[in-house]
């Protein structure tokens, strides 16, 4: 059986994120899932990876500058080697996206960024990969003996195992030698202890607001509570101040991949469609119904945003939404 390594960090603890769970979740159908931690994982942790699927953990610390990829990499790559996986495979984000090149150099491996629908064939990882603001849609198959991969965030639903299993506990220390002349000089952890929406970029639901609200974003806000959504927005109304520069959505801003995006007085720049168009279903509230946003939305609302939202809101909140 294909062994897969999935790194969970230098912070993982449980509850882990919705991303980190649908990876497991990919892991467990290509094989035997080893998940790497960098402290000794608490008994809460152990039992959720173990609820999906993860048979063996493998703890290696990590030498300060922990948070530089040339450092994680090095630890990845050692781990992936002492478990025999043949398959590394990563959430996506900034840095994991960075870590996992590093680790692909490292262990000769062919490297997939972004990918879903991922699955093996004759051995060989093989990834489905949306390109130029999600117009093409191509196929990517490693040809090495080893294969790196970040997975898309809501490429699946999250699923734990029929069988929960019981995570083997293994100590891994590792050689990781520090690149010369790389020292952390400073490093600020910012605390997202009281957000009470989801990240942007990972979120399976995202509501957005446009210049149609004119810099009120309270109806849009109240949908997105409602929902459960992260809340996103355009340049322009990042450039006029509504919002800050983290709830941009766009080719420059956050790129998104929900399985449901609304956008509401979004008339559908290239630069935002470009950042939301992989989006699985999309859905339009706009005075205009020739706007770019009205025109590739698989469900479109015509009328004043602040009227369409409220109603929307109290019919969630009348069904228990």
């Amino acid at each position: 059986m294909t062994g897969v390594l999935v790194p969970l960090g230098p912070d993982a603890a449980a509850p882990l994120r919705p991303a980190t769970l649908e990876v497991l979740t990919i892991a467990r159908e290509l094989g035997e899932v080893t998940a790497l931690v960098h402290t000794t994982p608490d008994g809460g942790l152990l039992e959720e990876l173990g609820a999906y699927g993860v048979t063996r953990v493998l703890t290696t610390p990590l030498p300060e500058p922990a948070s530089a990829a040339a450092v994680a990499a090095q630890a990845t790559s050692n781990a992936a080697r002492q478990a025999s996986c043949a398959v590394v495979l990563f959430t996506s984000t900034f840095s994991t996206k960075e870590i996992a090149a590093h680790t692909a150099h490292q262990l000769g491996a062919g490297l997939l960024i972004d990918v879903s629908g991922l699955s093996l064939d004759e051995g060989h990882l093989v990834g489905g990969k949306r390109a130029f603001g999600g117009t093409w849609e191509s196929v990517c198959e490693v040809r090495t003996e080893t294969a790196v991969a970040t997975v898309a965030p809501n490429a699946v639903i999250a699923t734990p195992a029929a069988r929960p299993s019981t995570p083997e506990l293994v100590d891994a220390p590792a050689q990781i030698d520090v690149p010369p002349r790389l020292e952390l000089l400073e490093r600020t952890v910012a605390d997202h202890s009281g957000d009470t929406r989801p990240s942007l970029a990972e979120a399976a639901i995202v509501v957005s607001g446009g210049r149609g609200t004119f810099g009120d974003f309270e109806p849009v806000e109240e949908l997105a509570d409602a929902l459960g959504a992260a809340l996103g927005t355009t340049r322009d109304c990042v450039e006029e101040g509504w919002l800050p520069p983290e709830a941009m959505v766009g080719q420059t801003g956050t790129t998104v991949a929900p399985r449901v995006y609304v956008g509401a007085g979004i008339s559908g720049a290239p630069h935002h469609i470009g950042g939301m168009a992989g989006a699985g279903t999309v859905i339009a509230v706009n005075i205009d119904d020739e706007a770019p946003l009205v025109q590739l939305a698989d469900f479109a609302v015509i009328g004043d945003l602040s009227s369409v939202l409220a109603d929307a809101v109290e019919v969630l909140r009348d069904h228990g939404g």
